[in-house]
Order: C-alpha cells, then structure tokens, then sequence
C-alpha cells in the first residue's frame, strides 16, 4: 500500500492498529469495520496540527 496524504479522514482500528481510511470504509459498504481484522471500534485520529485561540 501506498502512503501519500489525502484529503480524507483517517481511522485507527482499537484491537489491532491498522490505519483505515474513509474511501476504504465507503468502498465496502459504509460500515465502520476494521478492514484487516473486522473489529468494530474505530477511533479518529487527530491532526498533529495544534489550534490556537487567542483569548480575548
């Protein structure tokens, strides 16, 4: 597999850690499924971008 960015999100499987990506999910049926061990609990993964608000 190929690892270049996109703009879609990406997901980390909590059993086995493979990263799973929207097209993928949307591919097999729009089910949120762990594409390589068919574990149900995804968790999103945060950009490692830091937002910063400026208080007033």
């Amino acid at each position: 597999m190929s690892e270049k960015p996109s703009s879609g999100l990406v997901y980390e499987c909590v059993k086995c850690g493979a990263k799973v990506m929207t097209e993928e999910l949307e591919l097999r049926g729009g089910g949120v499924k762990c594409t390589f061990c068919g574990y149900r609990v995804l968790k999103k993964i945060r950009p490692p971008v830091v937002k910063r608000v400026k208080a007033k």
